[in-house]
């Protein structure tokens, strides 16, 4: 069973609850679209929140306030940070919440964000859309970026690795930026999962991946969320050819889904979906062994 209410949250009088029995997600009616919150009942959120933006609006400069929202890529000032500190509207459809924000100003691309709870799963349906409201085309692509909460984890997992004798050509792809530290500490990587942790404090850094695994998780105590989404074989993706990458610095870390570049024509559309999930009592992965546990986890819902 699906319980949708108007609930005040983080300093914010008007945002919407959806839950079942066992999860729990907010979407904020005052700024946005904005996803704030993804948490087992009564627990701690998953989604990472910056308290001194939580409750505010209509600031003059961009915030992140934490939580899920949706931009455009490639990311470009001031393009990407259009700002989104004004009301929005919220329409609910069964157990479904939609998020629409007026087209803005600068781009005239409206931001919408579909959400819907399973009734009987601890999965959450996230679908985004853009659609060009000016009168120019747009080349863009739809991008998902999630902040998460301080001091977890990232699990990232890797292609099958295939022998020197059996493939002479690389399979994979990876874009780095100019403050990229592969030799950082958070890093630690092996031939099937890269894991990224969040630290207080080291600076940023980022890395991104054409990835083809289908899911993405963030562990934190004994809570593993994922997140999973498409690779569009052909398509032609921003930043260096990456439908994936993660960011981080001393306040949160981000993991953040891509579509492809797509020219959208007036009126025209483009959508990106993605998929949490929240998963109980798994241990921390410090092995192959315990990758592979969290990977079964992370395709329960493929």
């Amino acid at each position: 069973m699906i319980d949708i209410e108007s609930v005040p949250y983080g300093g914010w009088n008007k945002t919407i609850r959806i839950s079942n029995r066992n999860v729990e997600a907010i979407v904020t009616q005052e700024v946005g679209p904005r996803i704030l919150r993804f948490a087992f009942k009564g627990e701690k959120n998953i989604l990472g929140e910056l308290p001194g933006q939580l409750g505010g609006h209509d600031e003059k400069e961009w915030m992140i306030r934490g939580g899920h929202r949706l931009w455009i890529a490639p990311e470009a000032k001031p393009r990407s940070y259009e700002l989104d500190n004004v009301p929005i509207k919220i329409t609910v459809s069964g157990s479904r919440v939609t998020t629409l924000q007026e087209p803005g100003a600068l781009t005239g691309i409206q931001k919408r964000i579909e959400v819907e709870l399973a009734p009987d799963r601890n999965a959450l349906t996230l679908t985004h859309r853009l659609t060009n409201r000016g009168r120019k085309p747009f080349e863009l692509a739809p991008w998902a970026l999630t902040v998460m909460t301080r001091r977890g984890t990232a699990i990232i997992p890797m292609p099958e690795t295939i022998p020197h004798f059996k493939r002479l050509t690389h399979n994979q792809q990876w874009s780095l930026w100019g403050y990229t530290d592969l030799s950082d500490p958070r890093w630690t990587i092996r031939p099937r999962y890269m894991l990224f942790r969040q630290d207080p404090k080291r600076p940023a850094n980022k890395l991104g991946i054409a990835h083809q695994e289908g899911w993405v998780g963030y562990h934190l105590g004994s809570t593993l969320f994922v997140k999973r989404f498409d690779y569009v074989k052909n398509g032609v993706y921003p930043d260096g050819g990456v439908n994936f990458e993660t960011f981080s610095n001393e306040d949160i870390l981000e993991l953040e889904s891509l579509g492809p570049l797509v020219t959208l024509a007036p009126g025209k559309s483009v959508a990106h979906k993605e998929v949490w999930s929240l998963h109980r009592n798994v241990a921390a992965c410090r092995s192959d062994a315990d990758f592979k546990r969290i990977e079964k986890l992370a395709r329960e819902y493929a």
